[in-house]
């Protein structure tokens, strides 16, 4: 279906997506879910005036049609969660527009967003996360597919990497060396260390890959030589969790869970386990790791000056 939007507002729209690229150093994957998320709200308020929307209309929505939105979210089956993200892009749109042209976003700014839980990650265990890696190994006939594939799984159980993170390296990077520079989140750098059997890895998939893995191009390649599609490495995870009886949180995501978990559990520094995971906040790393209060105790006790 068209949108409704007067050239004013999809310039605006173009305009925000622009400036959250190049500014806030937004990664693709995430302006691309704001963008969606900003056009279904001007879609919904398109149809709710039942006209062009215009730049003059959507300043004076108001918090009774903001409420109405949020209510066709809820009616479209749109979790707390989800609801709460779609929020907080419409909010900074908003926040951004009303700083630019001066005009007061009260109606939205204020709006809350639907409480929810904090959904707490599943790391594998140990045997768990060294038998899944060993299935994927098994479970292409394609020798190359099956080295890429383990490859890719021992950068996010080895590496911590996230699947975005392990995707985007550039063939450049080979042969690994025993440290790797990632480019995470907001474009913060981070350097983890490399596993002697992670690079293994890597390196037996380099040979094995029929496509030509010269610097600039990326790493792990689809069938026909493009780059590799992130659903497809959840397929694979999908694929091998049902041959093992694995639960459905057994995800690629659960590998960087696992990774964090397992230093801690062996004793590693929370403070350091944050960096290499790339996270602004010890509260988030805390919440990947699954650390119970008694393991935090254990670390505070450990870590700090005794008088």
């Amino acid at each position: 279906m068209t949108l409704a939007l007067s050239p004013a507002v999809r310039d605006l729209l173009e305009s925000w997506l622009g400036q959250l690229g190049s500014l806030a150093n937004r990664a693709d994957t995430t302006l691309d879910a704001y963008g969606r998320d900003l056009t279904d709200f001007l879609n919904f308020q398109a149809q709710h005036a039942g006209d062009i929307l215009s730049p003059a209309m959507l300043r004076d929505v108001s918090l009774g049609e903001m409420r109405a939105w949020m209510a066709a979210q809820r009616g479209r089956g749109v979790g707390s969660r989800s609801l709460a993200r779609r929020l907080s892009a419409v909010k900074s749109f908003f926040r951004w527009w009303s700083e630019r042209e001066g005009f007061d976003a009260t109606a939205i700014l204020s709006m809350r967003s639907p409480k929810h839980g904090r959904r707490l990650p599943r790391p594998l265990s140990v045997d768990g996360a060294k038998a899944l890696i060993a299935a994927v190994g098994e479970n292409d006939a394609r020798d190359w597919v099956a080295a890429r594939d383990v490859a890719i799984m021992m950068l996010l159980y080895g590496c911590g990497l996230r699947r975005s993170e392990a995707l985007d390296l550039d063939a450049g990077c080979l042969p690994l060396t025993d440290t790797l520079r990632i480019r995470g989140k907001g474009g913060k750098e981070r350097e983890v260390p490399v596993l002697p059997a992670t690079r293994s890895a890597v390196a037996r998939y380099s040979a094995l890959c029929p496509h030509q893995l010269d610097p600039g191009t990326p790493l792990f390649r689809g069938i026909r030589g493009g780059p590799l599609n992130p659903r497809l490495v959840a397929g694979v995870m999908e694929q091998v969790r049902m041959q093992l009886g694995l639960p459905a949180t057994a995800t690629p995501h659960a590998l960087r869970h696992s990774f964090a978990t397992h230093l801690l559990d062996a004793g590693g520094d929370l403070r350091a386990i944050q960096e290499l995971l790339g996270h602004a906040s010890l509260s988030t790393t805390q919440a990947y790791t699954a650390v119970d209060t008694a393991r935090l105790m254990e670390v505070y006790a450990a870590a700090h000056p005794k008088a």
